[in-house]
């Protein structure tokens, strides 16, 4: 078993309370039905970042390439862990998953 990161991407910003209340149990829904394949339930990003060059520049994150989100999931493989994601609510809010495996820990 591996672990893999889940990106996330785009997706809405529930309003209301109620639309708010809603979304996090279909979060919670599913970190339950995923068991023990949940490493890590992650958390949603601020809409802000910074990206560091290897000459040391400092320079803001485009919108286009902010993340919303992660989690870590555990799979047998890459296709494992892209079938566990399919179900995530960050895609009924319009959103996108990248399905990355870590590198063993050494």
């Amino acid at each position: 078993m591996a672990n893999f990161v889940l990106l996330y991407t785009g997706g809405g910003t529930p309003q209301t309370e109620a639309e708010q209340a809603k979304v996090v149990k279909a979060w919670t829904d599913w970190f339950t039905k995923l068991g023990t394949a949940v490493v890590d339930p992650g958390n949603p990003t601020l809409p802000v970042a910074k990206r560091i060059a290897s000459d040391g520049k400092v320079t803001d994150v485009p919108p286009s390439a902010l993340v919303s989100g992660y989690s870590i999931l555990k799979a047998d493989s890459l296709h494992g862990a892209v079938e566990l994601a399919k179900d995530c609510p960050q895609l009924k809010s319009g959103g996108q998953i990248s399905v990355f495996e870590t590198f063993p820990a050494m």
